[in-house]
């Protein structure tokens, strides 16, 4: 349950739209619901401002429907990642009107927080780079996971620094930028570069794209935390969600 959604529940109480009993009846499930596999936690919206994340990932097409089916009773918007295809079809038959990101991996219930129109006019924005093609659907990850939350997104994906002409053709875009995250595999150089050419933050996300000696992108992982560049902090490898995420409480 999030702020917005209990502020409305009392104010129908105050109004006498609902009764005392039936909104104490909608916050039993505070502070989280235990449903035998999963603890919801229902009370994360209140405290961060964003409803619970599914990972999908390692669990069942069932499961992901279960959870979401009780988050979405409570939260305007949920999101599931790591999701496949199947697991969102599975989601969509019991969720009518779920949305799917497929390059992000990503499935939205409910309405995103800001419209695409509120976006659009957003004088602030997070930009969003990677290196190759292979690196998108963890900037899309990134991407989705910041516009939902309520930031407007920019992109510019194959720009990584093998051809640095690419990167800065893109520069009006990257120096406009409240601020940014860098996406590469292989070596991992695009988020140096990047947080070389800007004053505001940039976020690197190492990616498991490359060959053996990439150790499924712990190179990159090291050659961005051993950046030389300074305003570029590091997460998780492949963790676009993560990024996202942090880009978009630093937009904000």
């Amino acid at each position: 349950m999030d702020a917005e959604t209990i502020r409305e529940l009392l104010e129908q109480v105050k109004s006498g739209r609902v009764s005392v009993d039936e909104a104490l009846q909608r916050l039993r499930a505070l502070p989280y619901e235990d449903i035998g596999f999963a603890k919801i936690d229902a009370h994360r919206g209140i405290r961060t401002g964003f409803p619970e994340v599914v990972f999908c990932q390692g669990k069942t097409p069932e499961q992901v429907c279960e959870i979401l089916k009780r988050l979405s009773t409570q939260c305007r918007c949920v999101l599931a990642t790591r999701a496949d295809k199947h697991v969102y079809e599975r989601v969509c038959a019991e969720l009518p009107g779920t949305r799917y990101h497929e390059d992000a991996r990503i499935i939205v219930v409910g309405k995103p927080v800001r419209s695409e129109e509120e976006l659009a006019a957003d004088d602030k924005y997070v930009m969003v780079l990677c290196g190759g093609t292979a690196d998108i659907p963890v900037a899309e990850e990134a991407a989705v996971t910041a516009s939902i939350l309520g930031s407007r997104v920019e992109r510019a994906y194959d720009v990584g620094v093998a051809g640095l002409h690419r990167l800065l053709d893109q520069k009006e875009k990257i120096f406009g930028a409240n601020v940014l995250v860098a996406v590469a595999g292989m070596e991992g150089a695009l988020a140096s570069v990047v947080g070389g050419m800007v004053s505001r933050p940039v976020i690197a996300v190492p990616t498991s794209v490359g060959y053996g000696a990439s150790f499924g992108g712990l190179a990159a992982l090291l050659t961005m935390l051993n950046s030389c560049a300074v305003g570029v902090s590091v997460v998780n490898i492949d963790n676009g969600f993560g990024a996202g995420y942090i880009a978009h409480l630093i937009n904000k």
